[in-house]
């Protein structure tokens, strides 16, 4: 028990504050709603209980000995998510267009897919979970499945309660501002944070090793 409270503690502040899995899931929440926002959070978690549990038995750690492939990983993850910042921007002009024509715009769909892969193509991702294992799983217990599954399901389930809270945040802020053009101008302010978010994932390909 008190090693799952020091579980928790360790794990809230990573949710909760601000970064990438936080911010794209704020951005989706913004534009089309947490209802929109369920396959990629599905996608997104899914994912983290696969890699969370192929790093806690130790397959997981083959990537993060491999420069080129942690380089790789964060050159298509971050060109991933750019473009999905630049079809946020595409679905804000194009229903600034519409409105003025009074014929409904349909925004594009991120799906479980989407979730997916902005986590597996985030290395940051990979070295967070090993550190998290480093910490709660003791050397004697590296083949213990039963607690690398615990470890995994716990940071998986907090992370999803967390990424649940941002997104209805960014729905909350949309809210806040009813008319069209406010409305364009939070989807281009989100484009920008999924910009910073492939900023951040693209951060190995400049540490000199």
């Amino acid at each position: 028990m008190d090693t799952l409270i020091a579980l928790l503690i360790f794990l809230f502040p990573l949710a909760c504050s601000p970064g990438p899995g936080n911010a794209f899931f704020a951005a989706i929440g913004a534009s089309k709603g947490l209802r929109a926002a369920t396959p990629a959070l599905a996608g997104y978690h899914v994912t983290t209980l696969v890699v969370t549990a192929a790093i806690g038995i130790g397959m997981g750690v083959t990537i993060l000995e491999h420069p080129l492939l942690t380089k790789l990983l964060s050159s298509v993850g971050s060109l991933y998510v750019l473009w999905l910042a630049v079809t946020f921007i595409c679905a804000a002009r194009a229903e600034g267009e519409d409105a003025a024509d009074a014929a409904p715009v349909r925004k594009q769909r991120i799906g479980f897919w989407a979730g997916a892969v902005v986590l597996l193509l985030n290395p940051k991702a990979y070295y967070i979970i090993t550190v998290m294992f480093t910490q709660f799983l003791m050397p004697s217990a590296n083949h213990d499945i039963a607690t690398v599954l615990v470890i995994t399901v716990v940071f998986t389930l907090n992370n999803l309660a967390a990424f649940i809270v941002w997104a209805l945040g960014g729905r909350a802020l949309t809210a806040l501002f009813r008319s069209e053009r406010s409305k364009r101008w939070i989807d281009y302010s989100f484009a920008a944070t999924l910009i910073g978010v492939a900023i951040w994932m693209a951060a190995p390909l400049f540490n000199g090793h």
